[in-house]
């Protein structure tokens, strides 16, 4: 498999750092330290082609003036950050958010004229233009009710009752008030999406797919999960696979599969099953080990997968937090069997509110260089607990949530799972967060460690953060509340919108450095992406609040740069073909 070959333009292609398959050879796979010190390429730029700004002053991907590049040298003085096109590294996937029972719940809510306006500024080119997405196979903890399969008759060994069902019969009026459109539900979305993509040049829509679990019955505890209590020991569980079910479950998954194809939605990518480490038994979840997901890959869903109609589609490994990555890729992309059947590797962000685990995802790539990495779920997760000193806005007075206060996304006022529990691992990994910069910083630093796509969760929920069957409410990009009819684009939103627009299926990650004089280093981030057509886009993530002047440095050229405080600024610039 080679999901990465290079496609950027010949010109500025260096043929000697390429290895066999199109992937660049492991001496040339330098860090940013080693890369600094690499011979740069004379561009001839002149100016940018645009600028774009999203920041807490109010700009919403605004475009700004242009810049001048030229042939100075920075001083010693200077902020530089320095962009390497001739350093091109792995392909982009795409850039986008997921559906979900919730999200379709809550857009079941609003008018078909609303609703295909909210799908508009999701999918659409003048909109995020999402481009990689996510959908669950069954029920998960954004369920308005979860404890659901395709397949919940007990011992249906032949799945003569699969249906999928559950994601069409939409949401009844007389079961839940303020349905405006009860035949809207998932499947109907995913469709809705797809329809928007078709009728627009840039069709690009990706769909990963992830079960949460198997259906109950075909777990040792045969339920969909076990809460901790003090009569287990605080022992919850999601529960394994029965090994007489491990066939049927691969078959369900193809089942799944077949049903979506026909309803006209072809699944782009797959992982066995989302989190396998589970999740204590709070919501539905179904575990494996490295070892057994290996198992079950070259047993059971590799050659069932390669048997069906659905032989090309690109399977993910792990589909976890990033910081137990490394022992999963280990085991199964280190298996040649089991590897002839894998795609790359799933990851989440759930290990760290600050940390993108940069070092992980470099040894992994170094070691497995053939394989995809992309981060499948991320989110504001703990939304339903506040701030322990409430929402504070930058003047410190205190407000009263997440809904409609941009304030809160663009400050220090999120809190995790782990914040407040003392049994966490790491706690010193979860202290309270900038949302904003939770998101802008772990899609740059990511993208300059290999990571090819991103997907956050739920493209939208409530003005509660939900409906979520189990409390556990998230943000969204987009929130609504279902009871007055109001529509918040949350600051994440109009981030993920100006990274999706300026980064592209097809475009390649070139190499990103920075040199930071007297400023802490999480001050600045940045990373670049180059399209087939010679289009660099620049990120820069400022989280302080001091706009910061720089170097922005191209090859031998350079330009003043201002980048506005607490802000994500897109450099674009044309380079010569």
């Amino acid at each position: 498999m080679n999901p990465n070959a290079l496609k950027a333009p010949a010109a500025l292609m260096l043929a000697a750092t390429l290895g066999a398959c199109g992937q660049p050879k492991l001496s040339s796979l330098m860090n940013q330290t080693a890369s600094a010190q690499a011979p740069s390429m004379n561009y001839q730029i002149g100016e940018t082609s645009a600028i774009w700004v999203t920041s807490e002053a109010g700009d919403k991907v605004q475009r700004t003036n242009n810049i001048s590049f030229d042939a100075a040298a920075p001083q010693s003085g200077d902020h530089v950050l320095s962009i390497h096109p001739d350093q091109v590294k792995q392909t982009i996937t795409g850039i986008g958010s997921s559906f979900t029972e919730s999200s379709a719940f809550v857009l079941a809510h609003l008018t078909p004229k609303q609703r295909e306006q909210v799908m508009m500024d999701i999918y659409g080119e003048s909109g995020a233009n999402f481009s990689l997405t996510r959908t669950p196979i069954g029920a998960t903890d954004f369920s308005v009710q979860g404890r659901y399969s395709y397949a919940d008759v007990a011992d249906d060994a032949d799945l003569e009752h699969f249906s999928i069902g559950p994601d069409r019969d939409g949401f009844s009026r007389s079961k839940y008030s303020g349905i405006q459109d009860e035949s809207f539900d998932v499947l109907p979305m995913i469709q809705q999406a797809l329809a928007i993509k078709q009728s627009q040049a840039d069709k690009d829509l990706r769909i990963v797919a992830s079960a949460w679990t198997a259906p109950a019955w075909m777990k040792d505890i045969e339920t969909w999960y076990i809460k901790p209590t003090a009569e287990n020991n605080h022992q919850g569980t999601g529960g394994i696979l029965k090994p007489e079910y491990e066939a049927t479950y691969a078959n369900y998954i193809v089942k799944y599969l077949d049903a979506y194809h026909q309803a006209g939605v072809d699944i782009w990518g797959l992982t066995p099953v989302n989190e396998p480490h589970g999740n204590s038994g709070q919501w539905e979840s179904m575990h494996f080990t490295p070892e057994t997901q290996r198992d079950f890959i070259k047993e059971h869903l590799g050659p069932t997968l390669k048997a069906s109609a659905h032989g090309d589609i690109n399977l993910l490994i792990y589909d976890q937090n990033r910081d137990g990555f490394e022992a999963w890729a280990d085991t199964i992309l280190g298996d040649a069997e089991s590897a002839d059947y894998v795609y790359g590797s799933a990851v989440h962000w759930y290990s760290s509110t600050f940390k993108v685990h940069e070092d992980i995802l470099e040894r992994v790539h170094q070691k497995f260089p053939k394989f995809d990495i992309i981060h499948t779920e991320g989110t504001i997760d703990d939304l339903g607990k506040p701030a322990p000193e409430g929402v504070l806005d930058p003047d410190g007075f205190t407000e009263t949530g997440w809904f409609a206060n941009d304030d809160f996304w663009w400050n220090q006022n999120a809190t995790d799972w782990a914040y407040t529990a003392t049994w966490a691992p790491s706690p010193e990994d979860h202290p309270m967060y900038t949302p904003v910069h939770r998101y802008a910083r772990n899609i740059i630093v990511s993208l300059n460690h290999w990571m090819s796509g991103w997907i956050d969760w739920n493209v939208v929920l409530d003005a509660n953060g939900g409906p979520n069957h189990v409390g556990n409410f998230c943000g969204a990009p987009i929130m609504i509340d279902t009871d007055s009819g109001e529509i918040y684009y949350t600051p994440v939103y109009h981030i993920l919108k100006q990274f999706s627009q300026t980064i592209r299926p097809g475009d390649k990650a070139v190499q990103a450095n920075k040199t930071l004089v007297n400023l802490d280093d999480d001050a600045l981030h940045t990373s670049a992406t180059l399209s087939t057509s010679g289009l660099l886009s620049v990120q820069v993530l400022n989280t302080t609040k001091q706009a910061i002047a720089t170097k922005l440095k191209v090859g031998l050229q350079q330009a003043n740069l201002t980048v506005p405080a607490n802000s994500l600024q897109t450099v674009q610039l044309q380079l010569p073909q």
